[in-house]
């Protein structure tokens, strides 16, 4: 995927280049779960050889990254000799902030290098034509594919008018996800369990079924990190949770997606009380709309969306094609084959019917192994 379609005004990119940027994506990297439905933006100002100003879009709605580097600089007067780097294409327009286009002109900054374009319509390519028709010597395309992977859920949305979509899996080695009973409480560790938690801090939504929702009573809040709560979302197609479920805790907001026949009912009633959102959808093949909720979502600025979900509700989203990424913990127990397997419901008969991914990380938390792939 690429969305670099301007040519370049300034010089090729030089190793330098690629070192500044890396730097501008480690400074985006802590707007993550802080931002949205902003993208991540980090950047650096160099003179010379020296780092004079840095900064990121630490919150949504406030300052943009290359406000915060221009501000940073102690010499203002070395800005119209300096490089300013940052991983997305300034923006060119009158959101909640001025754009930064505009100020990058402003302060005569002569060169700007960008990892990105910006898909969002009212910026795309126009931050870049703004300063190359002010004369700004522009590099763009400097890592690329890292900018794009950064803002993934951004970039996504933007395109597609779907949320990003993750699914989160915790399986034993042998890929069950429950025993022959049903128990599935704690396949993984303790430390494995808290990355969970940081990585629903990263997402705008948490998603589940109300079949795993309700063998926990899953409250899918953030408790062992810091970060924020995402929204959560349950899929209820009759409305069969108790209203005392920890799920409609007040921890979160917390979103029930139903079926459109249960749009007036009792239960309803009885959560929107609560003070949970009950949103009708169309029934599918057994089950809810999935594109619609995901579209549904869409419209409410959420950008990104984690499944933790069982083997029936994954199977589904990856039947349907709308998944992105996997995030699949591996405990180092066997169940045996009784287990329930982890996407048992795709039924695969013949390897050429197989889902491919594309492993893309690996990590280890505790005893257990954590490894993020890609759906082709």
């Amino acid at each position: 995927m690429t969305l670099c379609t301007t040519e370049n005004t300034g010089p090729m990119p030089s190793r330098s280049d690629e070192k500044y940027m890396r730097r501008c994506l480690e400074l985006a990297g802590k707007g993550a779960g802080r931002v949205s439905p902003n993208p991540m933006v980090g950047s650096v100002i160099v003179h010379g050889d020296e780092v004079i100003g840095e900064g990121y879009h630490a919150c949504y709605g406030e300052a943009h990254a290359e406000v915060h580097a221009i501000n940073a600089v102690s010499r203002p007067e070395l800005l119209a000799s300096s490089t300013l780097y940052v991983n997305l294409e300034p923006c060119a327009h009158f959101g909640k902030t001025p754009p930064c286009s505009d100020l990058i002109i402003s302060k005569q900054i002569p060169r700007v290098v960008v990892g990105c374009r910006d898909p969002y319509p009212e910026v795309a390519g126009r931050g870049i034509g703004k300063l190359t028709d002010a004369g700004v010597s522009v590099t763009v395309g400097v890592l690329e594919e890292e900018s794009l992977r950064l803002n993934e859920a951004f970039i996504k949305s933007q395109l597609s008018g779907y949320p990003f979509v993750a699914l989160k899996i915790a399986q034993t080695l042998d890929g069950r996800i429950a025993t022959s009973l049903g128990a599935s409480k704690w396949i993984t560790g303790e430390v494995s369990r808290t990355e969970v938690h940081r990585l629903r801090s990263r997402y705008d939504a948490v998603l589940a079924g109300a079949s795993t929702v309700r063998a926990d009573n899953a409250e899918l809040t953030v408790r062992h990190c810091d970060g924020r709560q995402p929204l959560r979302v349950l899929l209820d197609r009759q409305l069969s949770l108790p209203v005392d479920a920890r799920i409609f805790s007040s921890g979160a907001r917390t979103l029930v997606f139903t079926s459109e026949n249960l749009a007036e009912s009792p239960m309803r009633d009885r959560l929107v009380k609560r003070g949970v959102d009950v949103v009708p959808v169309r029934e599918e093949s057994g089950g809810l709309d999935l594109g619609q909720v995901l579209r549904e979502l869409h419209g409410r600025r959420v950008l990104s969306v984690m499944v933790e979900g069982g083997s029936r509700l994954s199977s589904a989203f990856v039947r349907q094609g709308l998944v992105d990424k996997l995030h699949i913990f591996i405990a180092p127990k066997l169940f045996g084959g009784d287990g329930l397997g982890s996407f048992a419901p795709l039924d695969v008969t013949f390897p050429e019917q197989a889902v491919n991914l594309r492993f893309t990380g690996l990590a280890s938390f505790g005893d257990d192994l954590m490894i993020e792939a890609y759906f082709q």
